[in-house]
C-alpha cells in the first residue's frame, strides 16, 4: 500500500473536504521526465524557472567538449533528486497557498485513499458511535490480522 498526503484548505467543512488534495508519496516519473513542464502544470511557477535556469546552466556546461560527459551526470541527477522530491515541493507550495495537512492515509490506489479519507472525515463530523458489547475473545490459532471471521480448515 502507498501512503498519500492529505491537504485541506482553509473554509467551511464542506469546502475542505470538496476540494482537498491527496498526494501519492514516492517518485513522481513525470517530475523525473520533463520537471519543467511537470512545474508548470502543477501551478509552481517559482520552481519551474528554477528548473529552467539549472537546465540551461548545465546544457551550457555539456557544450562545452571537456564538461559533456558531467553535464550530462549532473543533468541526470537533477532530474532524479526532482522525482524524488517533486511531490514535497508540491505540498510545500499549496501550504504557502493557504493549505494545511489534515494526515496521512493509505490505499492500494489513490481512489481507495480518497475513499479512507471521506470515511475518516465523515465519522469526524458525525454522531459518537454508539458503545457496543464487548468483543469476543479470540479464537485459538487465529491470526491478529484476519480481517474477516471465517474459520480455517486444519
Amino acid at each position: 500500500m502507498a501512503s498519500y498526503l492529505v491537504l485541506e484548505p482553509a473554509g467551511t467543512d464542506r469546502e475542505r473536504v470538496e476540494k482537498a488534495i491527496i498526494l501519492r508519496d514516492g517518485f513522481a516519473f513525470l517530475a523525473f521526465l520533463a520537471p519543467f513542464l511537470w512545474f508548470l502544470w502543477h501551478r509552481m511557477w517559482l520552481e519551474a524557472l528554477a528548473v529552467l535556469a539549472l537546465g540551461l546552466a548545465l546544457a551550457t556546461l555539456s557544450a562545452q567538449p571537456a564538461y559533456s560527459g558531467l553535464g550530462l551526470v549532473l543533468s541526470l541527477l537533477l532530474s532524479a533528486l526532482i522525482g524524488l522530491e517533486a511531490q514535497a515541493l508540491r505540498a510545500a507550495a499549496l501550504r504557502r497557498r493557504g493549505f494545511h495537512d489534515w494526515g496521512v492515509v493509505e490505499g492500494a490506489n489513490r481512489a481507495e485513499a480518497e475513499m479512507r479519507y471521506l470515511a475518516e472525515t465523515a465519522r469526524e463530523d458525525g454522531p459518537a458511535p454508539a458503545r457496543s458489547a464487548p468483543a469476543a475473545p479470540p479464537r485459538p490459532g487465529a491470526s491478529s490480522f484476519d480481517l474477516l471471521d471465517v474459520s480455517r480448515g486444519s
